[in-house]
């Protein structure tokens, strides 16, 4: 009896993520995988800092989400290229997806790419998309055990953004206990804390993202 060995699924992505990688650096574009729960505010904080960033670098959108175009539309309203890329059920967007949608953007060089991936904290972890930065959004509201819970998303963070924090002493969220549980799993992050609804801390974020694109 024959035995076929198939390739995993994971090994499959991991190819193309690499392809992806080798393009998006070969163009100089900085590509930003997005990873959170639901309401953490993925599609706010990419229109807070494309406001921020107008005139300073060219941005696109790959919006994912298991269905409807709401936050596309969004992106579209705001005169940012986008595309939209409904999984119909699955809980990530992988490395394929993200490549073909590349190409119908049709990215200009030297620009920021934000990848909105599906809101889920453990699917997203094990697909690379050949992102260049791997950026976890938390929020207050969500409270401040996350990274004891998915340890695999904070680990593999290259940045990580809490959000609504101007509602931090409303719903108990409490740093030391977030920090404590992030850097006993990642010592490198940067964290940045922010308000999309404020403002506080995008200027800070923007400046950083910028720095990348610059850098090439």
């Amino acid at each position: 009896m024959e035995v076929k060995v198939m390739k995993s699924i994971v090994g499959v992505n991991q190819e193309i993520a690499d392809a992806n990688r080798k393009q998006f650096e070969k163009k100089g574009i900085v590509a930003v995988n997005i990873m959170a729960s639901p309401g953490a505010g993925k599609t706010s904080l990419i229109l807070a800092l494309a406001e921020k960033l107008k005139n300073k670098a060219d941005i696109y959108v790959i919006e994912g989400d298991i269905a409807s175009t709401i936050d596309a539309q969004k992106m579209e309203e705001n005169g940012i290229p986008v595309i939209q890329i409904n999984t119909g059920g699955g809980c990530h967007l992988d490395a394929n997806m993200v490549q073909v949608a590349a190409k119908d953007l049709d990215i200009r060089d030297n620009s920021l790419l934000f990848i909105e991936n599906v809101g889920n904290l453990v699917c997203p972890a094990a697909f690379d998309l050949g992102e260049s930065i791997r950026l976890v959004l938390a929020s207050t509201p969500e409270g401040h055990d996350k990274p004891y819970k998915y340890l695999g998303m904070f680990e593999s963070a290259d940045m990580v953004v809490i959000n609504k924090m101007d509602v931090k002493e409303y719903v108990g969220f409490d740093n030391e206990i977030f920090y404590k549980g992030l850097r006993s799993l990642n010592e490198k992050a940067p964290v940045f804390e922010i308000s999309c609804r404020t403002g506080k801390g995008i200027d800070e974020l923007a400046d950083w993202l910028k720095d990348k694109v610059d850098a090439g």
